[in-house]
């Protein structure tokens, strides 16, 4: 080997700067480890709210160390930032994708006209969403040229109007205006990147991850470490849309008598629920009979409306109502044929509901005064600044200032709120926060005003922090979220530590038991290979997740491949009479290309993975791409290094054997072909029958492919999941319930209001499933427990994810492209490596037999398997590994065929027999590691990786067996046709 002397001196710098890059890791975890203690130390466990209590202690203590230094060359701040990220599943937290309304926008743009060609063109674009690729923008362009007629996007009460006269006149053609809206809403999607960035910025989570996703108008954030998952939802999904209103004055006659109509016309619309047994008064009952009800006379009657809300509520709202019944009353008031009984001087009348206190049950209802086109008094764009404070009773608020035109129409609001009696309104993205009334004659000048209400100061925070970013220029809607609670990511390290532990003592151990000497020098190789993997992670700040694991784990499984490859091949040399070193030399050469071509394969389909993959699958990819590469480096360069240093000493030897495997695999003569009509017939079968199991019992498809939501909930005692099942349909109309890894876990999947927007329904759901699930917790265990990242880190919802339709879809089209993709590729590299179609037609026929018949063993056991065989991204991942491994295994086959067949000839398929006895010790060798590999991690890796790990071992045994019985038999029949015709 050349230049032994650059490789050795690239080798260690490459080394060092790897342990360099994890040192910075391994600070961290000691300073975090040595604040949990102290935590743990200070605050007991049966201390009230003691998690909450320690999160806070361990915070200030790493805040007090954070700028100590540390070994001369860092501190616990510098390291964080370089330490190796650890994704959601490993360290909790949430990945949120959210969709900006591109209607909005464009509505905005049109300054919301009323225009009937732009109405239906907008629609027109909703509808034609839901089955395109296309970006909403050129729908709706598309939508509006079919059917504009004589309207232009120019006219007056379209585009060319007021807000755009300086870019936009109506003496423009659309073509002309196209290339301008198109920048329009460029501009508007890049404002809200600012806006929320700006916001992560306030938010206090490390290393947040914030992009936007081509020109889809999507942009994704990952709040890893993030504890309140609540409170980020609502700082990224928040508009920041503030508005002041004028309430009405208490006690109103028209908005009384018009309650009271429409509970009159509710009784015919709403059916009567069934009797209940009579329970205790509970502690909402007992709030809400504090409300009198004056002369309301309702109790020997049936009241849909006043059986949900008491009028008279406190302060100047309307009214109160229990916060589980205020989505079906907001429903009812929406009502167009309730909202016709207002009367004249109130009918239009905008009723919403308070922003409720945390841990309150019940919320205030509140009716402000509006106008035809529902534009309140005063918006949030007055506002210049906002920080959070103290009001006069020392509790927690928001100050705000305003510019001068904001001073002048607060002083004129604030005067006819004193003349009035009314209260002004604050709202906040559709919350009353607070309703004051005015007690000031002439107002309140200045422009500085103040929110308050029932808030923390962390809340106050998270405000005043919206409030200066400023509001999305449109609706942010969470189309996928991926929440995981931080005891199920320390649970995910744990079980992937494992697995990764008694993977690698196998491989080790395993080298030593076959190849003795020569195994150790592999060993210290993969060893290294381990440390240049993660060292590459972190410095390039890429992000750890359970299935980069995994895929790191593999790599140690398809590590030792190169090292089997070019052993086995020094073992031939040997047996040809070579002496040591010139055995050595042309072992490795001779194993090149089958190493390169088989890494090749496999790193083209990691590759199409990272093109196509979203979250945790692109770590996969990531990690796989780096482990191949890092495997190629260590397997031909640093293994070759330890070799030759050996055998540099004179008299040493390696036989590359030990006792028990000297002559393993020896002088094996398998007519793989004459079995190959028998293969066909087996595999036919089984391909036939997975065939017949998918279109009849199909996949079980994961909310990534279909959209809904699904919650991994952990209870102490075994649960009965068709039991919950029953009653969480009753709940939510759709709901499925199976067990998730132990008999106390389940995975909850529902469509509820999937394609309702906000995070009311997020918080709606969890409250339904406390409420149905209840008495499967513990005694006393309150909600607050039961959400994720919540009080008690051991039982409730440790994990959800929610996928719109929308995105499901885009999922399933990607997962798609990703297989076509895959196949395509690699069948285009190996007919320009091998010359002939013929080796391209034998295994591109493997890979798409290995992968029906993994389709169909998913189908077939889908109902037997004690754990999930959803159909999801990860699923998408394990299959085009498994395309990978084949093609790996095919490859090297199809390499030592065309060498022999060189050498030798055709000879009707004696050579062909020749060169897959002479590949077998390698292939049985390599897909044994692998299996172990795969083996430690489908029963340590954790519950999250089991399916995916079950269709990679069923991918691993099956394509092996189609290397040697179907890729090759394919390519030699299709070949000896050929030759036969007397083609060269």
């Amino acid at each position: 080997m050349n230049n032994k002397g650059l490789i050795k001196l690239f080798a260690l710098l490459f080394g060092l700067v790897s342990i360099y890059q994890l040192s910075y890791t391994f600070i961290t975890a000691k300073i975090e480890s040595d604040a949990e203690a102290y935590a743990v130390s200070t605050v007991a466990a049966d201390e009230e709210n003691y998690v909450a209590r320690r999160e806070q202690v361990e915070a200030r203590y790493l805040d007090s160390v954070a700028k100590n230094p540390i070994l001369g060359f860092t501190s616990y701040e510098d390291a964080k930032k370089k330490e190796l990220n650890k994704g959601l599943d490993l360290k909790g937290g949430i990945n949120v994708t959210l969709q900006i309304s591109v209607r909005d926008i464009l509505s905005g743009l049109a300054n919301n006209t009323k225009n009937p060609v732009f109405n239906k063109a907008l629609a027109d674009a909703d509808a034609a969403s839901k089955n395109s690729d296309a970006t909403y923008l050129e729908l709706f362009f598309d939508a509006f040229d079919e059917i504009k007629g004589d309207t232009k996007l120019a006219s007056p009460d379209i585009f060319a109007n007021k807000g755009l006269s300086d870019e936009v006149n109506f003496e423009m053609g659309d073509e002309e205006v196209k290339p301008i809206i198109r920048r329009k809403v460029d501009e508007a999607v890049i404002s809200a990147f600012e806006v929320l960035r700006e916001r992560i910025d306030g938010f206090g989570v490390t290393q947040p991850n914030i992009q936007r996703e081509g020109n889809s108008g999507r942009i994704l954030v990952e709040l890893p470490g993030a504890r309140d998952i609540a409170r980020a939802q609502d700082l990224l999904s928040s508009t920041a849309q503030l508005e002041f209103w004028e309430t009405y004055e208490p006690g109103n006659q028209n908005l009384i008598n018009f309650f009271i109509q429409a509970n009159e016309e509710l009784k015919s619309i709403v059916e009567a629920p069934e009797e209940a047994p009579v329970q205790e008064e509970s502690e909402i009952d007992s709030l809400l009979s504090d409300v009198a009800q004056d002369s309301l006379e309702l109790a020997s009657e049936r009241n849909p409306l006043f059986e949900k809300l008491q009028l008279n509520g406190p302060g100047y709202a309307i009214g109160l109502a229990a916060i589980k019944d205020t989505a079906e009353i907001g429903a009812w008031l929406r009502m167009p044929r309730i909202r016709r009984l207002l009367p004249t001087p109130v009918q239009f009348t905008k009723f919403m509901w308070e922003r409720p206190s945390q841990g309150s049950e019940v919320a205030a209802l509140y009716a402000l005064k509006s106008n035809r086109d529902g534009v309140p008094r005063m918006s949030g764009d007055v506002v210049s600044d906002a920080r959070d404070q103290f009001d006069q009773f020392n509790r927690p608020a928001v100050g705000m200032d305003m510019n001068v035109r904001g001073a002048r129409e607060w002083q004129e609001l604030t005067n006819e709120a004193n003349l009035n009696n009314t209260g002004i309104a604050i709202v906040l993205d559709n919350r009353v926060y607070t309703a004051p009334g005015v007690s000031q004659k002439g107002g309140i000048a200045g422009g500085s005003s103040e929110i308050t209400g029932t808030f923390t100061v962390t809340e106050t925070k998270d405000v005043a922090n919206v409030l200066r970013a400023g509001k999305l220029p449109a609706e942010a809607e969470i189309i996928d979220s991926f929440v995981v609670g931080p005891s199920l990511g320390q649970e995910a390290i744990d079980s992937g530590f494992t697995s990764f532990i008694i993977a690698m003592i196998f491989v080790l151990l395993w080298m030593i038991f076959y190849y003795g000497k020569a195994g150790v020098f592999s060993d210290i190789a993969l060893v290294f290979n381990i440390v240049l993997i993660f060292g590459v992670l972190a410095s390039l700040g890429a992000v750890l997740t359970l299935p980069g694991i995994a895929g790191i784990v593999l790599t140690i499984g398809m590590s030792v491949d190169a090292n089997v490859l070019i052993f086995e091949r020094i073992k031939e040399e040997l047996q040809k009479g070579k002496g040591m070193a010139q055995a050595v030399s042309d072992g490795f050469d001779n194993a090149l290309s089958s190493i390169l071509d088989a890494n090749i394969t496999t790193g083209l389909t990691a590759l199409i993975l990272l093109v196509f993959g979203t979250g945790p699958i692109k770590g996969f990819a990531t990690t796989l791409i780096i482990g191949i590469l890092t495997s190629l480096f260590t397997a031909i360069f640093v293994t070759r290094l330890l070799i030759d240093a050996y055998l540099s000493r004179r008299g040493r030897r390696l036989d590359f054997a030990t006792g028990v495997t000297k002559n393993l695999f020896q002088n094996i003569n398998i007519d793989f072909l004459a079995k190959r009509k028998v293969a066909y017939v087996v595999s036919g079968i089984l391909i036939l029958a997975g065939l017949a199991s998918l279109f009849t019992r199909g996949l079980d498809q994961g909310v990534d492919f279909v959209g809904g939501r699904n919650y991994q909930i952990r209870f102490v005692d075994p649960v009965n999941p068709a039991e919950i099942t029953g009653e969480l349909t009753d709940a939510l109309g759709s709901a499925s319930a199976k067990t998730f890894g132990d008999a106390n876990q389940i995975m909850v999947t529902t469509k509820y209001k999937v394609d309702v927007q906000g995070t009311e329904v997020d918080e709606e759901i969890l409250g339904i499933l406390y409420n149905s699930l209840q008495k499967y917790l513990p005694d006393g265990a309150s909600y607050q427990d039961f959400i994720p990242g919540g009080t008690n880190e051991d039982i409730g919802v440790m994990k959800y994810r929610k996928v719109g339709p929308t995105i499901a879809d885009d999922i399933k089209k990607n997962a798609v492209w990703a297989v076509i993709g895959s196949l395509a590729v690699v069948f285009l590299y190996i007919l320009l490596r091998f010359r002939r179609w013929q080796f391209s037609l034998g295994a591109v026929a493997a890979v798409f037999h290995d992968v029906l018949i993994v389709l169909g063993v998913f189908s077939a056991t889908s109902a037997l398997m004690p754990f999930s065989m959803e159909i999801d991204q990860a699923f998408i991942a394990a299959i085009l590994t498994v395309i990978g491994y084949s093609l790996n295994d095919t490859v090297v086959v199809f390499d030592r065929i065309r060498e022999i067949i060189a050498e030798r000839g055709w000879r009707a398929g004696e050579n062909t027999n020749l060169a897959l006895n002479s590949t077998l010790s390698r292939t049985l060798n390599t897909s044994l590691t692998t299996l172990v590999v795969l083996l430690s991690i489908f029963i340590f890796g954790g519950e999250t990786l089991r399916g995916f790990m079950f269709a990679m071992i069923v991918g691993v045994i099956v394509g092996t067996y189609s290397s040697l019985f179907i890729a090759t038999p394919i390519m030699f029949d299709s070949l000896s046709k050929k030759l036969s015709a007397g083609k060269k």
